[in-house]
């Protein structure tokens, strides 16, 4: 709708009942009424569970883009040394042609017709841009101080109900938010006051919001607090000028805030740091999709900040002594011969030409992908320590097992992955994170290898 300057809106009567049921499925509509008769639908009634979908198919097919359910939009701007109002007959013309062919009626009563706004699902769409419906803004903007929870959940009911159009609505909300929780008493105070006359002029004084247009780029703004954060996805329109297109904001949880306060004494008087120095927010960087083609796909290597006595990696060599298996194949894959193969362990012979070393590492590729990953060794601390970075570490996000199963796989291997991820206790992981550290936390980086070259991931 972006650039369209005139707009039509036409409902169509009754949807369901302008679709015929099928001949051999009209004897399963039948209901019986009061006085003992059975009567059958002829057309599609309310209440089936695929009507919707049959509907809304109808409608597409039919009416191809100019549908929306069972409402029709249409809007129009000066095309080809056309005025828009030209334009927008043209295009009625077609839509209303359309309707008389496939028979589709319209209810008179709610069409709107060559206007300069129209309501579209509680908002008010025009050339100027789209604004909240003004009825809903004086609802709020009316409403009396609360005095209980359930005005509360009535309040903000109508209020998140429009807050796209409020800049920082969790940040404004979260006294009033606090009185939500179970445990909390009520008690009306300065700052709920303010927090709910802070949301009223927020929704009285919103701006016009751009219709988002598909020809130009976006940008987001993002912010944050101690207790939330929040967005604005902006555009600039045709006279140069950066308009909003969407608010979004959020509160965080407690797990959210405690995480993110991890990190203020490190942020704190800090300047800008590039590569290496700068891993965590590089490591956003480096998905296997990005990975850079022309490395030498020969090297590997770890990159540390605030670097521990004993790196991962170290671990992972070192636990090599220990394992039988890893030592076999270990001296197999160093100098591979027929010979040696022989003198494997029978369970290891069938995959041991999937194995290579480099750098003290044992490396291991499957057939069906060119993934080199790091063998670990027969280590239950050290794989738990692996399994537990990929759950807690900050830039992991705390997943489930599933996506813990495909990120480990991507960087390591060991026998039965997949049953060692399903016996992880997520409780274990949260207590180990609110035992917390006595200093900074610090962060190793290991990278690993592919066919094609590159680091094309990373992994804590």
């Amino acid at each position: 709708m972006a650039k369209s300057t005139i707009y039509s809106a036409l409902d169509l009567r009754d949807g369901f009942y302008q679709i015929l049921m099928r001949e051999s499925d009209i004897a399963l509509t039948a209901v019986s009424t009061p006085s003992g008769m059975l009567w059958e639908w002829l057309v599609m009634p309310q209440g089936l569970k695929n009507a919707p979908a049959t509907f809304n198919r109808c409608v597409t097919h039919l009416l191809c883009s100019v549908r929306d359910f069972d409402d029709v939009f249409v809007h129009s701007r000066a095309v080809n040394g056309k005025t828009d109002v030209e334009m927008h007959k043209e295009h009625l013309r077609k839509l209303l042609g359309l309707m008389r062919k496939h028979k589709l009626y319209a209810n008179l009563n709610k069409c709107i017709f060559g206007v300069s706004e129209i309501p579209i699902l509680g908002c008010l769409v025009g050339k100027n841009g789209v604004r909240s419906d003004p009825e809903k803004v004086r609802v709020i903007s009316e409403w009396s101080t609360l005095s209980n929870v359930k005005e509360l959940r009535q309040f903000l009911g109508l209020a998140t109900y429009l807050c796209k159009y409020v800049e920082n609505y969790a940040g404004k909300i979260r006294p009033l938010s606090q009185l939500l929780k179970k445990e909390a008493e009520w008690k009306w105070t300065a700052e709920c006051q303010q927090a709910f006359d802070s949301v009223k002029q927020g929704l009285t004084e919103a701006p016009i919001m751009a219709v988002a247009d598909q020809d130009r780029p976006f940008h987001v703004v993002c912010d944050a607090s101690d207790f939330a954060i929040g967005c604005a996805l902006m555009q600039h329109d045709h006279e140069g000028r950066d308009r909003v297109v969407y608010y979004q904001s959020r509160q965080l949880s407690g797990s959210r805030r405690i995480s993110r306060n991890g990190w203020r004494d490190g942020c704190r008087s800090s300047q800008s740091t590039t590569s290496g120095l700068n891993a965590v927010a590089d490591a956003l960087s480096r998905r296997p999709d990005y990975a850079v083609k022309t490395t030498d796909a020969n090297w590997i290597g770890v990159e540390r900040v605030s670097a521990p006595s004993s790196s991962l990696i170290d671990d992972v060599k070192a636990a090599y002594a220990s394992d039988a298996d890893a030592k076999q194949l270990l001296s197999y894959a160093s100098a591979p011969s027929d010979e040696a193969r022989r003198k494997l362990a029978p369970h290891l012979r069938a995959r041991a030409h999937r194995y290579r070393v480099h750098g003290g590492l044992l490396l291991y590729s499957a057939v069906d992908d060119d993934v080199i990953r790091i063998v670990v060794p027969n280590d239950y601390d050290l794989r738990m320590r692996i399994m537990y970075e990929y759950h807690d570490a900050p830039t992991a996000g705390h997943p489930g097992r599933e996506k813990i199963y495909v990120l480990l796989t991507r960087d390591f291997y060991w026998n039965h992955q997949y049953k060692w991820v399903r016996k992880l206790r997520f409780n274990h992981f949260r207590h180990r994170r609110s035992v917390g550290s006595p200093s900074l936390w610090t962060l190793s980086l290991v990278f690993r290898l592919t066919v094609s070259g590159g680091l094309v991931s990373w992994s804590l």
